[in-house]
């Protein structure tokens, strides 16, 4: 994945790709062959401290997030983070507050919303097509599900829990769809898990999150099934709207995808403006950014989504360890 984000850097207009951090020895051999006359670091430190890199692509294992996201902040550099921020709330914040203390762009890589499917969807919203969104439902079923580097994935330190992991992209789209409702107010989950040997990895999940005023969300996930199928359902006061995606892996080129939407009389078939998946929004995020950079742009998902996403997520592990609904005002205060 690191390279997939330098190749869009070089790829892209505006940018320049000037040096690539990847820790094992392979890794770096196949960046240095894959960029020649690009500068490969084995520590993040020397890559940060040059002078002549405005902006940072972090694509790490989630647990290096925080400490490497603030080194690069702090020396100035505009950032773009994979999902999630950070495995604690307060470094959330704490990252947050710097990129704002310096001016910087922290945009978090919830490419999701750049999407021509997932992000038309939003587009829909705001245009009225299905009057003011009561319901969603963001659901996913795959198999099988990437270990990792030195399978972090599989490492419940390391990766803080499974919903932080991939649900959290369904969270930021319920909260993003349902947005005119404000921030949602408590959120109750379940899960469960197949491997007898190491039940913290939870491969079935599902979460109701709710609203002020009585919106509310579905985000569901099973990781015991088969290929990649996405589906998103949202439904208005006028109309409703239904999206999926189906591969047989999540970075398939040759997705079989759909987008319609029901206006109250009639379903209307939307085509893409370009194909969906997360190989093509890639591309997209780096555009993104060299518009915040160069002309002050606000990301597409910014640190506050970001804070947003990652407390979603810890609130619902919660409520899976606790049996319980949870607060979000309570919750956050005690983070």
């Amino acid at each position: 994945m690191p390279c997939s984000h330098a190749r869009a850097i070089a790829e892209t207009n505006g940018t320049e790709l000037v040096a690539i951090c990847v820790k094992s020895d392979s890794s770096r051999d196949k960046a240095k062959a894959d960029f020649p006359g690009i500068a490969v670091y084995a520590d993040y430190r020397e890559l940060v401290a040059r002078e002549d890199i405005d902006a940072v692509d972090i694509v790490l294992p989630t647990f290096l997030h925080y400490e490497v996201a603030l080194a690069a902040l702090e020396l100035g550099k505009h950032l773009l983070l994979e999902k999630p921020m950070a495995l604690a709330q307060e470094h959330c914040r704490e990252l947050m507050d710097t990129a704002t203390a310096k001016g910087l762009t922290l945009a978090i890589g919830h490419e999701l919303r750049l999407s021509s499917q997932w992000g038309r969807i939003r587009s829909l919203i705001e245009e009225d097509a299905i009057g003011s969104p009561q319901y969603a439902l963001v659901e996913l079923s795959r198999k099988p599900y990437r270990p990792g580097a030195d399978g972090w994935r599989s490492d419940i330190a390391r990766v803080g829990n499974w919903i932080l992991e991939e649900p959290i992209h369904f969270f930021d789209l319920a909260r993003w769809y349902l947005s005119e409702h404000g921030n949602p107010v408590s959120v109750s989950g379940a899960a469960n898990s197949i491997h007898a040997d190491n039940q913290e990895l939870q491969d079935n999940f599902s979460a109701i999150l709710k609203w002020k005023g009585g919106a509310y969300a579905v985000v569901s996930q099973t990781l015991a099934a088969f290929e990649h199928h996405q589906t998103v359902k949202v439904t208005g006061t006028k109309g409703a709207i239904w999206a999926g995606w189906s591969g047989a892996l999540d970075r398939t080129d040759r997705p079989t995808c759909f987008l319609k939407y029901f206006d109250g009389e009639i379903v209307h078939d939307l085509e893409l403006e370009k194909q969906s998946g997360e190989i093509f929004e890639l591309r997209s995020e780096i555009e993104m950014m060299v518009r915040c950079i160069q002309s002050g742009d606000s990301p597409v998902a910014s640190a506050e989504d970001g804070y947003w996403s990652v407390a979603m997520c810890l609130a619902a592990q919660a409520s899976v360890d606790q049996g319980k609904p949870i607060e979000f005002d309570s919750f956050l205060q005690s983070q």
